[in-house]
């Protein structure tokens, strides 16, 4: 052990070398202003063993010690020694307090005297809070109440990484895990995802999508609303836009003013959008729409039919909205959380900021695939912390309607 003042020792366990997890740890380290020595680093003599390092983190004083501690745990890194927890009461509503444990999307748990527990619903960018001396979960800043218990310092807290494949021997799912890229064979991506979904559906648990309007633009309605009608939409998130363009589409046979029969502009199209979003607010909701037989088709018409939910959360930019948008972005976070129960699979299409956004609320343990024509959609995702995101750069029109010809010929 070094003679710094202020440092700990933590252990890696895994695919250290083929995943790049311990350069990754040492590189966070040194960017914080720490220092690192290995200990010892036991790689595995098979190619499907796993390695074990040892690593003694130091730093200039406790709270830089601990922030580098909680960073570091991002890759799996835990405290040989993590002690137990210290928990300290919010100073107010919305506020921590200073020194709080910032979570991962990784599964957390949490030591209070000598019981680990494990925490509900792993979140990054929360606090943990612990209620009845034996629940811990993760809330969100807005929502943390003065009084609170919030676990506060690096100390009692593990992280668990997913379960990792050795190089060479990932499922049949795992190669898209590389560099995301145009280069790959579409067809056969698009029926390891229809097998997924399967495997999901059959496990009892939920395939949550994430959609902007480029699904109604491209023409790909039609092939959404047969997957919705064959069950494999449990719940939408998107934005005014989609739900708006394809209630346009459904009453006027136009996606932003474009005749998407004949790829080609309408008299007054301009106008049917904002037409369309007067006439559900006359009908009073989406649902009271279609209970009427104001709206007869589309893809929210197909969501109400078959009750499944969906949640809209508007923008800045956003004309109307629609009576179902959620237009306080807080309310919107928290009804899309409320949604995530029994998600096992999470597909993301046509739309950057709800796919970060909804990125930022699902723990790492659920798969998620992430589907545009531009690359930048996909690696801002891994970037903001989504590391479980594989992506694939194609047209959303072409892809939707193989993937339904997939799952719902």
């Amino acid at each position: 052990m070094s003679s710094a003042p202020h440092s700990a020792v933590v252990t890696l366990t895994g695919h250290l070398m083929d995943t790049g997890i311990l350069a990754r740890v040492l590189d966070d380290v040194l960017e914080y202003g720490g220092d690192y020595r290995i200990d010892s680093l036991e790689l595995g003599r098979q190619h499907g063993d796993e390695s074990r390092a040892l690593v003694e983190v130091s730093a200039g004083d406790t709270e830089l010690l601990d922030r580098i501690l909680m960073r570091v745990q991002v890759h799996g890194a835990n405290a040989v020694d993590p002690g137990t927890a210290t928990t300290r009461p919010a100073p107010a509503d919305g506020v921590f307090p200073e020194d709080f444990y910032s979570t991962t999307n990784l599964e957390t748990l949490v030591r209070l005297d000598r019981d680990w527990l494990r925490v509900e619903h792993p979140e990054m960018d929360c606090g943990l809070v612990v209620s009845d001396g034996s629940v811990v979960r993760t809330v969100p800043v807005s929502d943390v109440r003065a009084g609170d218990a919030v676990v506060c310092g690096a100390h009692g807290v593990r992280v668990e990484l997913p379960p990792q494949a050795p190089r060479g021997e990932e499922d049949d799912f795992g190669f898209m895990s590389s560099t995301v890229s145009s280069e790959k064979p579409q067809a056969l991506l698009v029926r390891q995802i229809a097998e997924r979904m399967r495997e999901v559906k059959a496990a009892g648990r939920r395939v949550l999508w994430v959609g902007g309007p480029a699904v109604v633009h491209t023409g790909a309605a039609p092939a959404m609303v047969r997957l919705v009608e064959a069950g494999y939409v449990d719940v939408l998130f998107a934005g005014n836009a989609l739900a708006t363009h394809d209630i346009e589409s459904a009453l006027f046979g136009t996606s932003l003013g474009v005749d998407l029969a004949k790829g080609s502009g309408v008299p007054h199209g301009h106008e049917h959008h904002i037409r369309a979003i007067n006439t559900v607010r006359a009908a009073g909701s989406i649902a009271a729409a279609v209970d009427s037989g104001v709206l007869t088709g589309g893809v929210m018409h197909a969501l109400v039919r078959a009750g499944k939910p969906f949640v809209l959360v508007g923008s800045v930019r956003d004309d109307g909205p629609l009576p179902d948008v959620i237009t306080d972005v807080i309310d919107g976070q928290r009804a899309m959380r409320a949604e995530l129960h029994d998600v096992g699979f999470a597909i993301m299409v046509a739309t950057m900021l709800h796919s970060i956004a909804t990125g930022n609320l699902l723990p790492a343990s659920i798969p998620l695939v992430c589907v545009d024509i531009n690359p930048a959609t996909v690696t801002k995702l891994a970037d903001r912390g989504s590391a479980q995101a594989m992506g694939i750069v194609t047209d959303i029109g072409l892809f939707l309607e193989q993937l339904a010809r997939e799952l719902a010929p």
